[in-house]
């Protein structure tokens, strides 16, 4: 039976993968609340947010690749 993705992850990879998904959603949601109240510095505050959880994300994604490149091998 095939086993999902989440489930054969290494618990390094969830954890980043959670984070980053705090990181851009806090982010996301301090840029939309700054934009709605016209608050300049919570809009460009939140932007960092986003750009760190993209960065935690990508690095996921090399720490998952580079985890089914060993399994493919042995």
């Amino acid at each position: 039976m095939l086993r999902d993705f989440w489930e054969t992850a290494t618990p390094v990879y969830r954890t980043i993968v959670i984070v980053s998904m705090t990181f851009t959603a806090a982010g996301i949601l301090m840029t939309i609340i700054g934009a709605n109240t016209q608050n300049r510095a919570l809009m460009v505050a939140g932007l960092p947010f986003i750009g760190i959880g993209l960065v935690l994300h990508v690095t996921g994604l090399v720490i998952r690749a580079r985890t089914v490149r060993k399994r493919m091998r042995g």
